[in-house]
């Protein structure tokens, strides 16, 4: 179990600092994780507008499923879950994972 509280810890770090930094991406759940921030801005603040284009064709890319196991981790890079998981019908993507 401390092996992975540790891999899970890691994998908050590295987004924390690719959302900061604007560093190199890695590919995760099919999307390289650079892309990520295509979308920040429609899963961010109380009210965030609709996802536009771009962010779509992200979220269309995207494992969806395996996107579910990094839920809990939204929260400490300044994502709101329930914004981030609104985003697959906002992009015409039907029966997305509840998650």
């Amino acid at each position: 179990m401390a092996k992975c509280n540790t891999m899970v810890i890691a994998l908050a770090t590295v987004l924390v600092l690719l959302l900061i930094d604007g560093g190199e991406g890695f590919e995760i759940c099919n999307i390289d994780s650079s892309q990520l921030n295509l979308c920040r801005v429609a899963v961010t603040g109380p009210n965030p507008p609709p996802p536009d284009q771009k962010c779509c064709e992200v979220i269309r890319q995207a494992n969806l499923p395996c996107l579910c196991q990094y839920k809990s981790l939204l929260p400490s890079i300044g994502i709101d879950p329930k914004n981030a998981f609104a985003l697959p019908p906002k992009c015409g993507i039907n029966n997305p994972p509840q998650c």
